[in-house]
């Protein structure tokens, strides 16, 4: 029996799941590329997103989230969102 239409909705919950992370810059150089994220995301969280929105094309995907001090480029690791004060931007690594 097919689903009603109403089955294919998203709903608000998961909505709000869904803008928890969002990718801000798809690639930076050639393995790294930039997250907005609400700032309790787990590594988890963030690399699912970005394995399932923006696939890295390497065999293990994108497998770290950079929160070192250094932020891995020689920048300061996550930066505060300048739209949002409870987000951070995070370098994701492949």
């Amino acid at each position: 029996m097919p689903r009603p239409l109403s089955a294919f909705r998203v709903g608000r919950k998961e909505k709000e799941a869904m803008n928890r992370v969002v990718i801000t810059r798809a690639m930076i150089g050639i393995c790294h590329m930039q997250v907005c994220a609400i700032a309790d995301a787990t590594d988890a969280e963030i690399l699912a997103v970005c394995n399932h929105e923006n696939m890295s094309g390497t065999t293990l995907g994108w497998c770290s989230v950079d929160r070192s001090v250094d932020g891995g480029l020689g920048t300061p690791g996550p930066k505060q969102c300048a739209d949002d004060s409870s987000r951070l931007h995070f370098l994701v690594a492949c």
